[in-house]
């Protein structure tokens, strides 16, 4: 019997952008002017923050971006439908996240030569 494919809600993250459209384009510039409305983050936590996707947030995270870069929650995420033709399960029976690039990328053995 085949499976029919089931609907997902994702996110695409745009604090990049919003970023790059302010004319901040160094994470670090973040840090401090996150400090000044209560929320301290490491300049590590704030590199992942733009760099990547997070999977959670704080809602006063999220309240002190959207202040910094006047704009609304719905400015930095905007849902998306995925589509998962089969089930993938990560650890504890959750449906794992499998992006495209992931999966366009296939991993190679590295062969190691022993030249004389």
């Amino acid at each position: 019997m085949a499976r029919t494919p089931q609907r997902r809600l994702g996110y695409r993250w745009h604090l990049r952008r919003l970023m790059a459209e302010q004319e901040m384009f160094a994470t670090t510039m973040l840090v401090p002017l996150l400090a000044e409305r209560g929320v301290q983050l490491s300049e590590a936590q704030v590199y992942r923050l733009v760099t990547g996707t997070p999977e959670r947030l704080s809602l006063r995270t999220l309240t002190a971006l959207c202040d910094i870069l006047s704009c609304t929650p719905n400015d930095l995420i905007e849902p998306v439908a995925e589509t998962a033709a089969a089930k993938a399960t990560g650890t504890g029976g959750k449906p794992a996240r499998v992006s495209a690039k992931v999966t366009a990328r296939t991993p190679r053995r590295a062969e190691v030569s022993h030249a004389k």
